[in-house]
């Protein structure tokens, strides 16, 4: 790693054509030394050059369980303490609500999905133990009929068939369908994220898929769970409290962050690449989504730039940094590297992603996709899926919880 004397890094020469066309360049070449590390973790993108960074799985294990305990805790504390003469509680629970839901997302995205791959533990038992406990605990589907389903997702042979849990969460409970509008999707997805309907259906599934599994021992430890959870806060009277603290975050939140990140995993590529069902099908259904944007034209001047820096840094310290932490959680960001390289080297995504980008991703016919912004991302979906033929996704409606 090279740093310029205005303590910035410099841009490899092999990469300064980039770039224009990479914000994550453009940030490690006019900002600060200091701030690269937080720009890489909220980005999901590494600034050229920047050292390989390793992370044991473990460490997002403990990471999601401080998430959830002290954002459980501190929207409990909040909320007890609610008051005109206590304002700084009003700022607490949003703090511990996001993350409670950032946690919940992290064991959801990162701890039972690569449970599923068998690369978060050493053994197959292990793995399958947590998977297990994590969709009791949290009211995901029973993690056997998970796992199962989510494998066939990996093949480009099921891939945007009714038998994908893509399709199944897009078509048949979102109800979006190919040859829509994209100001329709649009309209459906605000829809859904308010619809009481919509998080009633999908609670519906997920307690079905937790607690009423082919699995007896399963679903007592998630209605043991749950009730046990509930009983506390009858004999404390802290009912209400739980509610908003714990399952305000493990329901409508949850289902919201799982709304905007699977409109964002995947696109429909032509329909010929469909057809074709192979690795050129792989490559176009997904991309890399990361939160975050170019920094201003250093063109302008002095003054507008300056207003335009203000901006750039307010949108990167609350949009994009919600976005983060909210919906493109753990390595979801580089979900396209997940297809494309499934394995142990998910710990490493940030960089083992640009690795692979860098060398031209062997083995396969094209390269990384980056889309920067998860509006953006979600949008050209949408514009795919409005372009598509109705028949290509969702030509028959049925259901494959995710969860």
């Amino acid at each position: 790693m090279h740093v310029s004397s205005s303590d910035c890094y410099e841009i490899p020469e092999a990469l300064q054509v980039s770039v224009a066309e990479d914000p994550r360049s453009e940030m490690a070449a006019r900002l600060p030394h200091v701030l690269q590390p937080f720009l890489t973790w909220l980005t999901a993108k590494p600034a050229p050059g920047e050292d390989f960074v390793t992370r044991a799985p473990g460490s997002f294990v403990w990471e999601a369980v401080l998430l959830v305990v002290l954002g459980t805790a501190a929207s409990a504390l909040a909320l007890a303490w609610l008051g005109p003469r206590h304002f700084g509680c009003w700022l607490l629970l949003p703090v511990g609500l996001l993350a409670t839901s950032s946690g919940l997302g992290l064991f959801q995205v990162v701890i039972f999905h690569h449970c599923a791959h068998g690369t978060v533990f050493s053994t197959r038992p292990r793995n399958r133990l947590a998977g297990r406990l994590v969709s009791a605990l949290l009211l995901f589907k029973h993690f056997d009929a998970y796992q199962s389903e989510h494998m066939q997702h990996h093949s480009a042979k099921v891939l945007f068939t009714d038998d994908d849990e893509f399709t199944g969460f897009v078509v048949g409970l979102c109800e979006m369908r190919a040859a829509t509008t994209r100001r329709g999707l649009w309209r459906r997805l605000v829809w859904l994220l308010v619809s009481p309907v919509f998080h009633a259906r999908f609670l519906r599934k997920r307690l079905a898929g937790s607690m009423a599994s082919g699995d007896a021992v399963h679903n007592a430890v998630a209605i043991g769970f749950c009730g046990g959870v509930v009983a506390l806060g009858v004999v404390t009277h802290t009912l209400l409290i739980l509610a908003i603290a714990w399952f305000l975050p493990l329901t409508i939140l949850l289902q919201i962050a799982t709304v905007f990140r699977i409109l964002c995993e995947h696109r429909l590529p032509a329909e010929e690449v469909i057809e074709q069902r192979g690795r050129q099908l792989v490559c176009e259904a997904t991309a890399g989504v990361f939160p975050g944007a170019a920094p201003p034209s250093a063109r302008l001047p002095v003054v507008p730039r300056l207003a335009a820096w203000c901006a750039w840094w307010a949108n990167m310290l609350t949009l994009q940094l919600f976005v983060r932490v909210f919906v493109l959680v753990g390595d979801a960001p580089c979900h396209d590297f997940h297809h494309r390289r499934p394995g142990k080297k998910w710990v490493n995504y940030v960089h083992a992603r640009q690795a692979d980008l860098a060398a031209g991703c062997p083995g396969f016919p094209l390269n990384y996709v980056d889309s920067w912004g998860l509006f953006a991302a979600i949008d050209q979906n949408f514009a795919a899926m409005e372009r598509a033929p109705g028949h290509v996704l969702g030509g028959e409606k049925r259901e494959v919880a995710l969860f």
